[in-house]
């Protein structure tokens, strides 16, 4: 844990708050692409985060000008998030949900062998904790094992943009949270352009029907939960964090669970308990290697 195991435990709750709020989206996302579609969803979504943020930047470059590595650090993030959306998209067209999921959930492979690559120190007890992860998700999310199609490689591209996203966020954030998430969610604002086209905007009453569902997933599940992602990532290793936000389909199985009456299998629950095992973990390695140094 990086700045003392105060910072660090706040850094841990940031994340888990940050994961909470990505899964409390899953139900959310369900409604709204149903009145939207997948662009308008995306596209309204990221112009609300982006307006919400905006008093704060303006007044923020009003007393301080632009720094240039927080704008470009922001934008960077930005687009790998935005590219891995669409390649998520386009890859769930021709794969099924479950196998997304779990493909999906393998970016946190590709942090931690970013994290090897690097020549950052690397655990067994580290080790232990990516090898219960993805045992727990594999159960948690139960993809159908067949041949692999285009779908599955859009996918694990997508997972690899998500993992150059986690890995960004630890480089630049040391940069302010708000400032850096406000041109974080710009490129994204993007998918709204087909939105347009394809005549959306005329669709008043399905964006006043997910109006309210938007402002949340934009205020909370955006803004907030990025910022926290920030801060958080500041004090927990790149390689802890990743498996953090595995967390994301536990908690949107609950909450699926709770507002959608949604169940979950003995399978999945074991999933969800070895996905909290990996957290344990590599909290514990995290601890771990703090007091050593």
């Amino acid at each position: 844990m990086r700045g003392g195991v105060g910072r660090g435990f706040a850094g841990f709750l940031a994340l888990l708050t940050t994961t909470l709020l990505w899964g409390s989206s899953f139900p959310a996302i369900k409604v709204v692409v149903g009145f939207v579609g997948e662009y308008g969803y995306v596209g309204l979504r990221s112009v609300i985060a982006v307006l919400g943020l905006l008093p704060y930047v303006v007044v923020f470059h009003w007393r301080r000008g632009f720094e240039r590595g927080l704008v470009f650090g922001g934008l960077v993030i930005g687009v790998t998030y935005a590219v891995g959306l669409w390649l998520q998209g386009w890859g769930m067209r021709f794969t099924l949900a479950s196998n997304a999921a779990f493909i999906t959930g393998l970016s946190v492979v590709f942090v931690h062998v970013y994290s090897g690559l690097v020549g950052r120190s690397y655990s067994g007890l580290l080790a232990s904790s990516l090898l219960s992860a993805l045992a727990g998700l594999y159960f948690l999310t139960n993809p159908s094992v067949r041949g692999v199609n285009v779908g599955d490689l859009l996918v694990l591209a997508a997972a690899f943009a998500w993992a150059a996203y986690i890995v960004l966020v630890d480089r630049y954030s040391r940069y302010d949270p708000v400032v850096l998430v406000f041109y974080s969610m710009l490129p994204a604002t993007l998918y709204l352009a087909p939105f347009t086209i394809s005549g959306g905007v005329f669709d008043v009453d399905g964006i006043v029907s997910a109006l309210p569902l938007l402002v949340y997933l934009a205020l909370a599940c955006s803004d907030v939960a990025t910022i926290l992602q920030v801060y958080g990532q500041r004090f927990i290793r790149v390689e802890v964090a990743a498996i953090i936000f595995l967390l994301e389909p536990v908690f949107a199985s609950i909450l699926s669970y709770i507002f959608l009456s949604e169940t979950m299998s003995s399978v999945q629950i074991l999933g969800a308990s070895l996905i909290l095992l990996a957290i344990v973990l590599a909290t514990l390695e995290d601890i771990r290697k703090h007091r050593v140094n």
